[in-house]
């Protein structure tokens, strides 16, 4: 079974996504990490080596492939565009072979400004000291991404609101929500 999280950057995916991994015995792999990996480049760098946003994608999406492809027990924090453009494609393409599940991640968009993270053309994290002035414009960008993919979002399996909910819980509210235990005990009973 795979759970392949998606959501707007610094909504949680990551975090969450190890934390859930390991509450259910699962292999976790972050996307942008495994796109590091497979290209041996950071993220920016291979970004520049393509024409448009969508030919990095299409990069993108043949990692995402190849997680999928290894048919293990596992959770994928996925990249902001989730389920559109080529990760579409991959999605369906394995969605209807495997238990492969995916979960939008929504928070507030006051809570995902609190959490953003800056990266150097290197993936090296950076500090940028946000006055009101950029919290202001970081806020307005983060809710045109998630108007950019919301219709994405809107494809997933299920929808998770994690807005006022405590870390530690998230892993769990999204277990009974999906009935994991019902899915792989029922996946148990077929193998």
């Amino acid at each position: 079974m795979i759970i392949y999280l998606v959501g707007i950057s610094c909504v949680g995916k990551t975090t969450i996504g190890k934390m859930l991994a390991e509450k259910i015995g699962f292999s976790f792999f972050d996307l942008d990490l495994e796109i590091q990996k497979y290209y041996k480049k950071p993220i920016e760098r291979i970004q520049d080596e393509c024409f448009t946003t969508n030919g990095y994608r299409e990069k993108a999406s043949v990692v995402l492939d190849y997680l999928f492809s290894k048919n293990i027990d596992s959770v994928i924090s996925g990249t902001p565009s989730g389920l559109k453009f080529s990760y579409l494609r991959v999605y369906k393409k394995h969605k209807a072979n495997k238990d492969l599940y995916s979960i939008f991640i929504n928070d507030s968009f006051e809570n995902v400004l609190d959490r953003l993270t800056f990266y150097d053309k290197d993936s090296n994290p950076i500090t940028e000291k946000l006055d009101e002035s950029k919290k202001r414009r970081y806020l307005k960008k983060i809710r045109a991404d998630y108007n950019y993919f919301k219709e994405s979002y809107n494809r997933a399996d299920f929808q998770i609101n994690i807005d006022n909910v405590r870390l530690e819980n998230i892993p769990e509210m999204i277990i009974e929500k999906i009935g994991l235990n019902e899915l792989m005990l029922a996946a148990n009973t077929r193998s």
